[in-house]
């Protein structure tokens, strides 16, 4: 079954280069590769209408998982395999498990 892991994310205050940094060319490659998901790719928020979006910075990450739960426990088991960067603020940063209801259309 095919899920989408979102991370919504911001770096620490004045950590803004180096937060790209970690995340664009370590973070997502260690990812992938400590829990064999799929395939991960960064975006900058550049345009916004209704509810105001809390953080610029969103990861989507494709993951083939059997069961939803699986993929963030896979997630944590495999944590103290990836580098850790104070440049992203764990305090307000946020993950969702999305796990596909229909075909993909297009």
């Amino acid at each position: 079954m095919k899920h989408i892991v979102a991370v919504l994310s911001e770096p620490t205050e004045g950590n803004e280069d180096a937060f790209n940094d970690y995340y664009e060319n370590l973070h997502i490659g260690e990812v992938l590769e400590s829990t064999g998901w799929v395939s991960g790719q960064r975006f900058k928020l550049s345009d916004e209408v209704g509810l105001k979006c809390p953080h610029p910075y969103l990861a989507l990450y494709e993951v083939e998982a059997d069961e939803p739960g699986d993929v963030l426990r896979k997630l944590n088991e495999t944590r103290s395999e990836r580098q850790q960067s104070d440049t992203l603020n764990k305090k307000t940063a946020a993950l969702w498990v999305f796990s596909e209801t229909g075909p993909r259309h297009g």
